[in-house]
């Protein structure tokens, strides 16, 4: 078989089974292996950002990676903001980037280009193939190597030869990864930290921010007194109804330096120190003071829940002694249209399993504290800071969960930055609500800017930061893509058709003119 054939199959059989894909020349054999290698599902993205974001939000939701397939170093080059946020999350994701064939590469063709330099910013591990005979063990390193833990970008390099050259059999299956248990010299030393009575935040991210691990660390807050945070932005945050709550660290420096002022000892589960998102005038940007000191329970990719759960046992912490998000659902709401009363009528209608991709940004109007009593829910965020996100990671979302609702929140100024995401959702007929907020600007900018002290918003610095003029019709946009749209201009018909979106299966979206 050839190379592309092996490389399927050994993808196959490392169960990697979904390929998010913008091909190429370079890729051609590629995809014409996925008519005689059957169980690969290729998703094709109009654009890199999407193909980027999709894999993210599927890994985030499945629990392995997926694949990906760019276009040389440009294509790839597209992804990059993409690629950017799911390292930030720890996803493992393993792209394939197509190249020039070996013996082509010494030509400057107008497509040539340096594909290791774009990939190794965003790649924890990072290979290219170097003979067709190498490409079965070249990918299942990959796969080891996305997996982890903890999970990472894993980039395989292609030359067009590698893939239509006799390659051979196929790698065998790859053995479960485990997580590593944390060393017992730890948790003595955090089990005295905790009987010390001294001021405890304890600051959480990846496994320990799903069900079992916030459980854990609220058992072990209640039995001794710690402040227990999840970090601001987290890659899946499971809550709701039956859970155990937990507070998001504060985004801004002069909070967060604030409220670890008042501590004495800082425990990090999966995480790092934390710092300021951007740098201000006269504000810290290392927010830890010296007289707090840092201690870390578990690396990103340790047992963190295990550990949790020992530190329970030695500190006596009642198995039942966690809190419990009661449950609580309000009535939707009435009265103008506004951020406010969308996110309380969200909360209204929210199903039991929801998957929400958060990229509301500046109009999530008291949302994440509306929906805290819904049904159990999970929720996407965008950690690492690049816009764009949101609608991409809710069709990984959709296609890693088909029997689960994705609702996408999506500022309209963010939302155009991989707008192609609506084309995606309709052809694979994904089951994804999209709330657009259209309030015709970059708002995050204009707080931003008061922020700074800036001063007055001038004609000129007003032209980079709103966008209405001309205005956005998300509605069009997305009729023109083949995705049901209505334009929502009163609090009864959000109500209405986001009831009804909630009920119904297939792509939607509700543009909320604010």
């Amino acid at each position: 078989m050839n190379g592309a054939e092996t490389l399927l199959r050994t993808l196959l059989n490392s169960g990697v089974d979904t390929c998010f894909a913008n091909p190429g020349t370079s890729e051609m054999h590629f995809v014409a292996a996925l008519d005689r290698v059957p169980g690969m599902r290729p998703v094709l993205g109009l654009f890199e950002g999407v193909v980027a974001g999709a894999a993210d939000g599927y890994a985030r939701m499945a629990d392995k990676p997926a694949a990906t397939l760019f276009h040389l170093g440009p294509g790839l080059g597209n992804g990059l903001s993409q690629l950017h946020n799911a390292m930030r999350a720890r996803t493992p994701i393993v792209n394939v980037v197509g190249e020039h064939a070996t013996w082509h590469r010494q030509y400057e063709t107008p497509l040539a280009s340096d594909v290791v330099a774009y990939a190794r910013p965003v790649s924890g591990w990072l290979r290219t193939c170097a003979s067709s005979r190498l490409l079965a063990t070249d990918a299942r390193d990959a796969v080891r190597a996305a997996h982890g833990p903890p999970g990472q970008i894993a980039s395989l390099i292609l030359p067009a030869d590698c893939s239509w050259n006799e390659a051979g059999e196929p790698a065998p299956a790859l053995e479960p990864t485990r997580r590593p248990k944390v060393d017992q010299a730890v948790l003595d030393h955090l089990e005295k930290v905790l009987r010390s009575g001294e001021p405890v935040v304890v600051l959480m991210n990846g496994a320990a921010v799903r069900a079992d691990g916030l459980e854990a660390a609220s058992r072990l807050a209640n039995a001794t007194g710690a402040r227990v945070f999840a970090d601001t932005f987290t890659p899946r945050l499971q809550r709701g109804a039956g859970r155990s709550p937990v507070e998001r660290f504060p985004r801004y420096p002069d909070q967060g330096a604030a409220l670890l002022g008042e501590a004495t000892h800082l425990i990090l589960v999966e995480t790092v120190p934390p710092v300021g998102f951007f740098a201000y005038p006269d504000q810290p940007s290392w927010l830890t003071p010296d007289s707090c000191h840092i201690h870390t329970l578990a690396a990103p990719g340790e047992d963190s829940v295990g550990a949790l759960e020992q530190l329970c046992h030695r500190l006596g912490a009642a198995t039942d002694g966690a809190t419990v998000q009661a449950s609580s659902v309000p009535e939707p709401a009435s009265g103008d249209l506004t951020p406010q009363t969308v996110g309380q009528s969200i909360a209204a209608h929210l199903p039991e399993g929801a998957i929400v991709s958060d990229e509301a940004v500046t109009s999530r109007g008291g949302l994440p504290e509306a929906t805290a009593g819904c049904p159990p829910h999970d929720w996407l965020s965008l950690t690492g800071g690049a816009l764009g996100g949101g609608l991409p990671m809710g069709i990984g979302a959709a296609v890693a969960c088909p029997d689960r609702k994705v609702l996408c929140l999506q500022a309209d100024g963010a939302g155009m930055y991989n707008v192609q995401s609506l084309w995606t959702m309709a052809r694979e007929r994904l089951d994804i609500t999209i709330v657009v907020y259209a309030n015709r600007s970059y708002r995050i900018l204009h707080n931003e800017f008061d922020r700074l002290g800036l001063g007055e918003v001038g004609a000129s610095a007003r032209a980079l930061m709103d966008i209405g003029n001309p205005e956005l019709d998300w509605t069009s946009l997305a009729r023109g893509m083949g995705v049901e749209a209505h334009r929502i201009e009163s609090t009864d018909a959000f109500n209405t058709h986001f009831a009804a979106a909630m009920r119904e299966h297939g792509p939607r979206m509700l543009e909320v003119v604010l």
